[in-house]
């Protein structure tokens, strides 16, 4: 069998984070304090700032300015916290960061 990919600049099918969403799991952008488990995307001198700005806004769902701003604290600060939630949900987020070729991981309540 022979595989194909994906034409250039465009991401690979992978279901978006947004439709999962419960009331127990919140995004970098509620105003709520983090608990339970977090996903952390790290920065790497590989991807473009405008690449992770369109990775955050394809699976996650966030508009384009806090998409930016989330790029800019993994760029400035070497990290970002994306998501809170549960546990298997954040293992699901690290994989499709790592499908997409970014650095993530799992953390523990970390703001």
């Amino acid at each position: 069998m022979t595989r194909t990919a994906p034409p250039r600049g465009s991401l690979p099918a992978w279901p978006s984070a947004r439709p999962e969403a419960t009331a127990h799991e919140e995004t970098a952008s509620s105003p709520r304090p983090a608990t339970g488990w977090t996903t952390i995307v790290w920065d790497d001198p590989v991807n473009l700032m405008s690449y992770v700005t369109h990775v955050f806004m394809a699976y996650f769902g966030f508009p384009r300015d806090v998409a930016h701003e989330l790029m800019l604290r993994v760029h400035n600060e070497g990290r970002a916290v994306v998501a809170h939630g549960d546990l298997e949900t954040m293992e699901r987020h690290v994989i499709a960061m790592h499908v997409h070729g970014l650095l993530a991981t799992v953390g523990r309540g970390e703001e």
